[in-house]
Parts: structure tokens; sequence; C-alpha cells
């Protein structure tokens, strides 16, 4: 019974979004205004199959980071999503996990945004959502690499031009960053698992953390070397959603500059081969 009303309210929410209110542009004629499953399964980054099975009740165990990632992408409602967990047969985080809810405000943000590269990240810098223009600057992140701290310490690295004493501030400032927000939740599981390893595999990780680095991230002009634009300086700046506890990262370039001039290029190229992936 549960997986049928599961079902159910996933259709009825995929058909209640448009394509513009869930980011997308429209494009051709369309039986329906809301969502197609080739969309939503888009948007919240798990198969058509999957989804299909999900709203036919023949997959009934969803796990909470594909409940998660629909309400995202559904951008439901804290109310919805709550619900939404409920009918899955899950218990929504609570006040001790770090929050991975985003707000239809800040959805409607980044929509408004499209000139400017932001991303949205939770307490312990896992990105949860980015828009099309930084995904081009920055890279499209899989996997442990969603994670900037991970990143930073033992993954891919970024496109950020760094100093030795740049990055030893950076990784300064995340490790304090996670401290803090792992005092602001004791209870979260997945992560504990990501400081684990982080003091397990990475020798300088463990080092600052024993040490009680401090540290803050704060706004700075990077220079991002991209593979197809060149160098791009541009000012970075961190803010806080209100409430949520969210960190928006935001990239914008001085007007009348040749860096300028290069965003708005990658705006046009990036985007259109993030597009033609897809």
């Amino acid at each position: 019974m549960a997986a049928t009303e599961l079902g159910a309210a996933l259709r009825h929410w995929r058909d209640r979004v448009s394509p513009e209110a869930a980011g997308l542009r429209a494009g051709g004629r369309r039986r329906a205004a809301g969502l197609r499953r080739e969309e939503l399964s888009q948007l919240a980054g798990i198969s058509v199959d999957y989804l299909t099975r999900l709203e036919q009740g023949r997959a009934t165990h969803p796990s909470a980071q594909v409940v998660e990632a629909l309400a995202r992408a559904l951008r439901l409602t804290s109310d919805a999503r709550a619900h939404l967990y409920q009918l899955a047969g899950l218990a929504a985080p609570g006040a001790a996990t770090v929050p991975a809810y985003i707000p239809p405000s800040v959805h409607r943000m980044l929509d408004r945004l499209t000139g400017t590269p932001v991303a949205v990240f939770d307490a312990a810098w896992t990105q949860l959502l980015a828009n099309p223009l930084y995904t081009a600057l920055m890279g499209d992140w899989q996997g442990d690499d969603l994670n900037a701290v991970w990143r930073n310490f033992l993954g891919a690295g970024t496109r950020v031009r760094h100093t030795p004493d740049s990055l030893g501030a950076l990784r300064a400032a995340q490790v304090a960053d996670l401290r803090r927000t792992a005092a602001r939740y004791p209870s979260d599981r997945h992560l504990h698992h990501l400081m684990s390893r982080l003091r397990t595999e990475s020798p300088e990780f463990a080092t600052l953390w024993t040490s009680g680095a401090v540290g803050r991230h704060e706004s700075a002009r990077k220079t991002i070397d991209h593979p197809h634009v060149g160098a791009i300086t541009l000012d970075c700046d961190v803010l806080v959603a209100a409430g949520e506890d969210l960190r928006l990262m935001v990239y914008t370039a001085e007007p009348g500059t040749e860096d300028a001039d290069r965003l708005a290029l990658l705006s046009v190229i990036g985007t259109q081969e993030l597009t033609g992936r897809h």
C-alpha cells in the first residue's frame, strides 16, 4: 500500500511541477504541463527505469539519498518533503544530522543567476546543487569529489590556481569548518564516515585535525585555469542561507574586463557542451 501511495504522490508532484519551475527550458510541444520522467530522472540523478518502477509501485524501498534527490528535484516544501520520506517508509533527517534540504527560494535564486556561477553546499561542504555555469566553470564532479574537503585533500583537486600558502590556508579553514559542523551534528553518520576516512587516508588532514587548526572561509579573488577559455580571475564569495545551514558559493567577474568576457564566452560554449551530454 505504501509503495502505491508513494508512486501516486511522485506522479502527482511530477505533474504539478512545470519545466520552468524546475529550472529547465520547456522547449517543443508537450502533452502535459508537468515534468517528463526523463526530466525528473535527470534532475534527481536516477535512472528513468528506476523512477518508472517507483511510480508504478514495483520498487518499494528507495534509499534516503534517492528520496532526498527527488525532493530536491521536485522542489518540495519542507512539509511535502517530510511526507515523501514517510511514504518511502523512512524517517526524515532530524536536527542532529547535516541538513540537505534546499528551500524553493534558493532554487529560484539559482534560476535567476544564469550568468553567474553558483553552487550550493551543505555544512559538511558536499555539493548539493550547481547551476550550469558553475559546472561549466569548475567541472562536473561525481562521487567522493562532490565533497570539497575530500577533493582538496585526497581527490581530483580543482581548477583553482593555488600557491602552497593559499592551499594550506584553504585546507586549514576546511578542517576548522568541518570540526564546527561535527559539533553541531553529532549524530550524522555520513559526516562521521567522511571524517574517519579523511583522518585515515590523509596524514595532513589528521595533523590539522589533531592540532586544532583554526581558519575561516573568506571572500577572495581566485584564478581558475579553464581548459577551453583559459585563465579567469573572479571574485569568490561564500554566502550562508539563514536557517538552512547551507553555503552558496558565488563567482563574479568585474564588469568590462577580459575575465568578464571569458565568463560570458563560457556561458555559451560551456553550457552547450553540458547540454549535449544529456
